[in-house]
């Protein structure tokens, strides 16, 4: 058996993506050289397409023109090789909500430490961001195409896109993203254990975007109680922290020192 018959075995029992390991298993009698050469050689006809070290995603007919999968396609899958937990976070958790007008153009997975040694090169349209401890509580599941997904719960959403602000272009886009996200947000019992996965300065920085910026105060009032209720006091924190807090105005609320200003997309 050639390694491309072995590839479209796969594929025709319903296995979308493999692993060089399990080609070395299943096909001893082929060399290191050989696997490459025949891997790359494959890859060039479009037929399967490299997206992670070590691990191929099976091109199905509907991508075919483009050579190239979404990675939603293949994440679970990808998941599980490195054995590692995930969900799908930041602007691809809001466009799952309904809450992203514009397609994001990369593709967010939250995993927990340590980071990958990979390259980001091998696959520049997956962004990895990290933490601790991967709160499955607050993660929901659907369907796609070759499986099961996880994904952020609206609010866990909301707080990871104000936290890691950074990775989808500051705090105009994270607020632009909330406006569309606010209808489905409910905070009602966040205290319990929502808040332990993220930091008081996040919610601080949530509420008042959500209060002052979004106009969204019934939201605003049910995070306020349960913050208040979490921690008895907290101190002022800088809007963002790039940029000087000096001589920055004050939201004595939130303990927030307005140190830029935000400002929405028209949705």
């Amino acid at each position: 058996m050639t390694i491309r018959e072995w590839i479209r075995d796969r594929e025709i029992s319903g296995f979308p993506t493999f692993s060089v390991e399990e080609i070395r298993l299943a096909l001893p009698h082929y060399s290191e050289q050989v696997i490459k050469n025949d891997l790359f050689r494959i890859s060039s006809q479009g037929i399967i397409y490299p997206v992670y070290k070590g691990f191929y995603v099976i091109i199905p007919p509907h991508y075919a023109a483009k050579r190239m999968v979404p990675p939603i396609y293949y994440i679970d899958q990808l998941m599980s090789y490195l054995n590692k937990p995930y969900y799908i976070s930041l602007l691809n958790a809001a466009e799952i909500h309904g809450a992203a007008h514009q397609r994001p153009q990369k593709f967010s997975v939250m995993s927990v430490f340590p980071k990958s040694s990979v390259s980001q090169s091998k696959n520049n349209t997956l962004v990895w961001v990290y933490r601790k401890e991967i709160p499955t509580d607050f993660l929901l599941s659907k369907n796609s195409e070759t499986g099961v997904i996880y994904y952020s719960n609206a609010e866990l959403t909301a707080l990871d896109i104000v936290q890691y602000e950074q990775y989808i272009g500051g705090l105009s886009r994270a607020s632009t993203i909330l406006e569309e996200l606010t209808e489905k947000l409910d905070f009602r019992g966040a205290s319990n254990k929502l808040f332990g996965y993220t930091s008081i300065a996040t919610i601080q920085r949530l509420g008042y975007i959500l209060d002052e910026v979004l106009n969204a105060a019934e939201i605003a009032d049910t995070l306020y109680m349960e913050l208040t209720s979490y921690v008895k006091r907290f101190k002022y924190i800088p809007l963002t922290i790039n940029k000087p807090k000096d001589c920055a105005e004050r939201n004595n609320r939130w303990k927030i020192f307005v140190n830029t200003i935000i400002e929405t997309d028209e949705i």
